[in-house]
């Protein structure tokens, strides 16, 4: 029984994945795969496909939703992964009942050729900016709706600047996003739905610290621990990050759409790196040997 796995740039996690999957002697071996040509309806010879990089090749995407079709297991889920982005994610995390800076979905700036003012006569023009970021405060971030890491993020203090970043985002779809100013900040990986490590983060300089530096009362881990759950069943998704900044005791939900969270020894450091390895190489073989433990589809209107 073999475990396929699709990366990308990545050097560190993937061998390092590999290798203890295949030193558990369970029965299941791991390797890199190899995809050319795909024809319609073909079986694939893989078990299961883990994947960190379909994201970024739709031919990959495309290829492991015709693996499901034929009965491979995929983590995560394309389907979900395809569906799935990060205004979509705040409006379901607020319905669940966790804590969200307010955010607003932004139209684009600008549209592909061959769109016209025909094909947006539904839009409000001009946008009511005054209401929007009276509703939203300043300062605040505007970004991406669907994500991209750290791309095209941009903080804002004042209407003018808002103007002057929203001109720079072109066909892309912005959100408007109240700003947190935490006094704790937390990204916690989240494995097979039921295993949640917490790790203090420093989002200024984008490094995680170590266990011993967070400041949680127990009762805020509790609750971190919760949300991170309750997020992850509800988007159905079996290797996710969260992240969550405090303030006036309160953890709200930043970002929490990452199927291909970062997993690199030199980012995440070696006591992250090493439990992450452990907890995704058990979920693989558990997954390759008896399936997932649930139903692979949403779980989001059970949990509403």
């Amino acid at each position: 029984m073999k475990i396929g796995i699709l990366v990308g740039m990545e050097n560190t996690f993937p061998p390092a994945l590999i290798e203890k999957i295949n030193s558990k002697g369970a029965g299941v071996t791991a390797e890199y795969i190899k995809i050319g040509g795909v024809r319609a309806g073909e079986t694939e010879d893989y078990r299961l496909i883990f994947d960190r990089i379909s994201h970024e090749i739709p031919f990959y995407r495309s290829f492991l939703k015709t693996a499901v079709l034929n009965g491979t297991i995929v983590v995560n889920n394309p389907f979900w992964w395809s569906a799935d982005e990060k205004f979509f994610g705040y409006s379901l995390a607020s319905k669940l009942g966790l804590a969200v800076p307010k955010t607003v979905l932004l139209p684009q700036k600008g549209y592909i050729a061959g769109v016209t003012d025909a094909s947006l006569r539904n839009l409000e023009y001009p946008l009511n900016w005054e209401e929007i970021v009276d509703y939203v405060g300043l300062p605040a971030f505007l970004k991406p709706h669907d994500g991209g890491g750290w791309r095209d993020v941009y903080k804002v203090d004042s209407l003018e600047e808002l103007w002057a970043a929203y001109d720079k985002t072109g066909t892309l779809a912005m959100v408007l996003q109240e700003f947190i100013d935490f006094t704790e900040y937390v990204r916690c990986y989240c494995v097979a739905r039921k295993d949640v490590l917490i790790m203090p983060y420093d989002p200024h300089h984008r490094r995680y610290l170590p266990r011993e530096a967070s400041k949680l009362t127990p009762e805020l881990e509790d609750r971190i621990l919760r949300d991170t759950l309750l997020i992850n069943e509800a988007l159905g998704y079996d290797l996710n990050t969260v992240e969550f900044a405090v303030r006036d005791g309160i953890p709200y939900a930043i970002d929490f759409t990452n199927p291909a969270p970062d997993a690199d020894i030199w980012s995440v450091t070696e006591p992250y790196f090493n439990w992450v390895t452990e907890r995704v190489a058990d979920m693989l073989i558990d997954y390759a040997l008896n399936g997932p433990a649930t139903a692979r589809y949403h779980r989001w209107s059970k949990w509403l």
